[in-house]
């Protein structure tokens, strides 16, 4: 038998032969199958399948939150991709049976007249549930043959098959929040690392030490250093993440401000250049989270109130630019850890360590947009110094920033403490008074530039009946309509001729702007039920001050599964690319995805599918 070659005389062995679905097969051998007996094991072009011989009566069991799966009918073939198989290795049953799995050995009875002297090797791919099919768990097809170069030829051919799957990452830098949620960070991280191990997948973990850690560690890597690596993990919650996205985007996203009305600036009472940026400009504020400057060398508004993206030598910044975003290459990965983990379920479908670790693993992909929140403010010299952050799934005031103040008071209370801040604030029915300015849209007929969907002929109020509402999914139509502008140039709902400005202004009990629906445990809905992972808007909601009882109507529909919470009079919602916000007497505070950000002068716009990140999308 020669095993590298392509000719195998061995008897239960062979090549090149067409299966009964007429697809030609590169391998095939009699196996032994753990819990259904004696296969016929085939391999092909886009993955394993196999035709039990004869069946057992072993059910299928678990064991160490790894799925074995159950006897198969007599004859019946099963399949499984390459697509869905994220790791194959020999076993030695020896060497089951001694490991530190503690149960590792009662996982395998059931075949011990097959098992002696038998060679083992394991494909390790995922099981779907039924009930919630976002929710994965491992699983493990156990096959075994008295050849021990059988076992291995047949690892050595899938690995073959594997490392031919487009998009899988072999180096990851892992960043661990030991601190996130309950304070389990590490020990959600040492309970999928074995996935990764087992992938062959090479991590770096940094385990951060304080607030800012990631951050600063991100801000001052290479683009070198990070091309060295596949993506970028945050084991924490939504918060932890935010900090990581912006470590990666304030020194890389080199893009125009967000655009503004003519009288927006006025109040400040300086006619200077605001979009000149001072590389040594001071930030006096604390990073619970760093304000960084914004990458522009040199800009200037044009009559429309949008920045020209140039450089002193008078080039564009985007054919300068060594990364481009979004970077196909490197991704965002998150293993939720925290106290919401928002993200993870809007992009998953779940809140699942397992089920986000097979995702990145498998090198699944997914391009989120992100928003660019600007903060105006007057220095001592009179100058006007914008501060940059991202946000990839919340900007709130008013209640939002109030209630995640309050609840850093409690952190030791844990996620129970959002609750206990929550109704705090609540009661306290605090309302503020400001000015929100929003770009209303009117799009091509077709609507085909946007997000190639009918529904979005315009950005304007929007009140729809549910069967009017289109969910954003995995393979969603509208987020994989590609847009026709890149992430370094004013997307066309924002350059628009047509586009004009819009205000409301009054006292608000909150002001908020949703780039993803916000799917949480507390909100089965969101914020906004049908608001896409990619298409480009913001979902602006305006919820004006109104009596108690009312307002406790509206959060009881957020907190119900198919409820309408924007179904209010004193409810606003309008989907916008940009927006700008200034506040008019006593102030609240902003919240970026958890992140506390004051700003009395705000301005915001959204880039659509500005970084790609490790998953799927939600299944139905």
């Amino acid at each position: 038998m020669e095993i590298n070659g392509s000719v195998y005389n061995s008897g239960n062995i062979s090549q090149r032969n067409v299966d009964a679905e007429g697809q030609t097969s590169v391998l095939s051998s009699n196996l032994f199958l753990d819990h259904v007996g004696e296969v016929t094991l085939t391999l092909n072009s886009d993955g394993l399948s196999w035709k039990s011989l004869y069946s057992l009566d072993n059910d299928g069991s678990t064991c160490l939150g790894i799925k074995f799966l159950p006897r198969m009918a007599t004859k019946m073939a099963t399949k499984l991709k390459f697509s869905d198989i994220y790791a194959v290795e020999i076993i030695d049953s020896d060497v089951i049976q001694e490991s530190d799995l503690p149960l590792a050995a009662e996982c395998f009875m059931g075949n011990e007249s097959h098992d002696s002297g038998m060679n083992h090797f394991m494909v390790h791919t995922f099981q779907k549930s039924k009930s919630q099919p976002c929710l994965w768990s491992l699983a493990v097809y156990k096959f075994g043959n008295k050849d021990l170069q059988t076992c291995q030829m047949w690892v050595n051919k899938i690995n073959d098959s594997l490392s031919k799957e487009v998009g899988r990452p072999k180096n990851l830098l892992v960043f661990v929040h030991p601190m996130s949620g309950k304070g389990n960070g590490r020990r959600i991280w040492e309970t999928v690392a074995p996935i990764f191990s087992r992938a062959k997948i090479n991590t770096k973990v940094i385990v951060t030490q304080r607030a800012g850690h990631a951050f600063d560690v991100m801000t001052s890597a290479t683009n070198e250093e990070l091309n060295s690596y596949d993506g970028v993990l945050a084991v924490g919650g939504d918060g932890f993440f935010n900090e990581i996205l912006n470590g990666f985007l304030s020194s890389r996203h080199k893009a125009p401000f967000p655009p503004i009305p003519s009288d927006f600036l006025d109040a400040l009472g300086n006619n200077s250049n605001p979009l000149v940026n001072d590389p040594n400009g001071a930030d006096s504020e604390s990073h619970n989270n760093i304000e960084s400057d914004p990458l522009l060398s040199s800009s200037a508004h044009n009559e429309s109130g949008f920045s020209h993206l140039r450089t002193n030598d008078g080039s564009h910044i985007e054919d300068q630019i060594e990364n481009p975003l979004p970077n196909q290459r490197l991704r965002l990965g998150i293993i939720p850890a925290g106290s919401t983990d928002a993200i993870v379920i809007c992009t998953t479908g779940a809140r699942d360590p397992i089920t986000s670790a097979l995702h990145i693993v498998l090198g699944k992909k997914l391009c989120l947009d992100v928003a660019q929140v600007v903060k105006w403010k007057t220095t001592s010299t009179s100058k006007i110094e914008p501060r940059v952050r991202y946000a990839a799934s919340f900007a709130g005031y008013g209640f939002y920033g109030d209630v995640i103040t309050e609840s850093e008071k409690y952190r030791w209370m844990g996620p129970k403490r959002y609750d206990y801040a929550g109704t705090k604030v609540f009661l306290k029915h605090r309302s503020y008074e400001a000015e929100v300015g929003y770009l209303e849209v009117e799009s091509e007929k077709d609507s085909s530039i946007l997000d190639g969907s009918r529904m979005f002929s315009r950005v304007r109020s929007l009140k729809r009946k549910k069967s009017e509402r289109i969910i954003c999914r995995a393979n969603c139509d509208v987020c994989n309509t590609k847009p026709v502008y890149s992430s370094t140039r004013i997307p066309p709902a924002i350059s628009s001729p047509e586009a004009r400005w819009l205000k409301s202004k009054g006292r608000f009990l909150s002001v908020g702007a949703a780039i993803m629906s916000n799917r949480n445990e507390r909100a089965p809905d969101g914020l906004v039920a049908d608001a896409h992972l990619s298409d480009g808007f913001l979902h602006l909601l305006l919820i004006k001050d109104c009596p108690h009882a009312l307002y406790l109507w509206h959060l009881t529909q957020l907190a119900r599964k198919g409820g309408n919470p924007l179904n209010f009079d004193f409810v606003e919602h309008h989907k916008t690319p940009a927006f700008t916000f200034t506040s008019i007497g006593k102030e609240s505070i902003w919240n970026l995805d958890g992140e506390l950000f004051q700003a009395h002068k705000l301005s915001a716009q959204v880039f659509r599918g500005l970084i790609c990140l490790f998953a799927s999308g939600p299944e139905v």
